[in-house]
């Protein structure tokens, strides 16, 4: 999967390949799809499902047909890096796709296409939270028998929402050296999925992460699981209040207001307000 050639043969557009992971039904399909009208060329989507689920969506949508083979999943266990790895082995087959981003049920877009396409495809960094956390949940996860190939120092928690470049997609499905350990060890207690990329991009591929979440979320309340929004929720001020949360972040070593691109989580209820913003708050 990766050219030996500096340049590539053919005319190539580079692509976003959005990967969506869901259980069952999509319910913000009819916001998506407002989202990507006008932008055939520019992107791919990726859905994975429980086995059983067929995605009942229009002809007309950017979701028909997307569905790839997929296998059960279960919440906090290796198999929710088997979907992830089998969404990016799906979309790099697509040698067109440069930009892969991970997606829920639950996410929304807060800027347009054209925004969130030159924010991505202009990025010298991937974005992944990678961090160090003194906590039960966080170093107390790690399991010693996973040494000497990870040790202590070198693992990393974070949000399995990543966006990733080419290169870094290629070389996690690729790798079969530490996935081995997280599979044997990383028990559901363990959450692989919050630790797995986050802890083989800190070993090798640092240099290459923005260290940080494109995917705004709420964790405010405490618990397991963030705050989820509903239709009373969605206002003006709330969706603005994602797209420009008073702090700034890096891109490309330069500081910048445009830190998360999507939001999360939000319920199906939620899909009516929304709609009735896209044009005046989020631009499409």
């Amino acid at each position: 999967m990766v050219p030996k050639m500096d340049e590539y043969p053919f005319q190539r557009v580079p692509k976003v390949a959005f990967l969506f992971m869901t259980r069952g039904p999509l319910p913000f399909v009819p916001l998506w799809d407002r989202f990507f009208k006008g932008h055939k060329e520019l992107y791919s989507i990726y859905v994975h499902t429980l086995p059983d689920y067929m995605l009942n969506v229009p002809v007309t949508s950017a979701f028909y047909g997307r569905q790839i083979p997929s296998e059960e999943v279960s919440w906090g266990s290796i198999t929710l890096v088997d979907a992830e790895k089998r969404l990016l082995a799906n979309a790099l087959l697509d040698f067109s796709n440069e930009r892969f981003v991970l997606l829920s049920e639950s996410c929304i877009p807060v800027y347009n296409f054209p925004t969130v396409y030159e924010y991505l495809i202009n990025s010298a960094h991937s974005f992944v939270e990678s961090y160090d956390e003194n906590t039960r949940q966080g170093r107390g996860r790690y399991s010693w028998r996973m040494a000497p190939k990870i040790m202590l120092y070198q693992w990393r928690k974070g949000s399995e929402w990543f966006e990733l470049n080419r290169e870094l997609a290629v070389n996690i499905v690729a790798e079969h050296k530490y996935y081995p350990l997280f599979r044997k060890y990383c028990k559901p207690s363990c959450y692989p999925d919050e630790h797995y990329i986050p802890t083989y991009l800190n070993m090798f591929h640092g240099a290459l992460n923005a260290n940080r979440s494109l995917t705004w979320v709420d964790w405010s309340r405490g618990g397991s699981h963030p705050a989820r929004y509903g239709a009373p929720n969605v206002t003006v001020e709330f969706i603005q209040s994602i797209r420009n949360n008073g702090t700034f972040c890096l891109y490309n070593s330069v500081p910048t207001s445009i830190c998360f691109l999507f939001a999360r989580k939000f319920a199906p209820s939620a899909l009516v307000p929304l709609l009735n913003l896209t044009s005046t708050v989020m631009g499409f």
